[in-house]
């Protein structure tokens, strides 16, 4: 799964999965607020998270191994919670706590997911 042991994951589809989690999480949010019809709306609640993840990956050098769940995966998940959730009410959008814990609880379960996943099958994967 590392480097290390040669089983190091691409770059690309792990840059994919991540904006795939922050994008089906405003997708989500939004509709079930009644909002989700409206881009405008998706793309408010997405950006603030996309400059996190977006630091995140850079913070954390992600790029060195992408799919490691600890640190890269932990690294990346706080820098795009914890960027989203400061810059969302500097452009313009409300902060809740039940938002925040919503935001972190689907974060974590989607970009450590996919990484875990990932993982298993990195493993299961013969060398070549």
């Amino acid at each position: 799964m590392s480097a290390a042991d040669g089983r190091r994951a691409p770059v690309w589809p792990a840059v994919v999965c991540d904006l795939l989690c922050v994008t089906v999480f405003a997708l989500v949010g939004t509709a079930n607020h009644g909002t989700g019809g409206q881009a405008g709306h998706v793309v408010g609640v997405a950006v603030p998270f996309l400059v996190g993840l977006a630091a995140g990956w850079v913070g954390a050098r992600a790029w060195r191994d992408p799919a490691r769940p600890w640190p890269t995966g932990v690294a990346v998940w706080c820098a795009t919670v914890v960027g989203g959730l400061v810059l969302r009410p500097l452009l313009g959008g409300g902060l809740e706590w039940s938002f925040a814990l919503v935001t972190a609880g689907f974060l974590a379960l989607t970009m450590l997911g996919w990484r875990l996943l990932a993982g298993q099958m990195l493993r299961r994967r013969p060398r070549a």
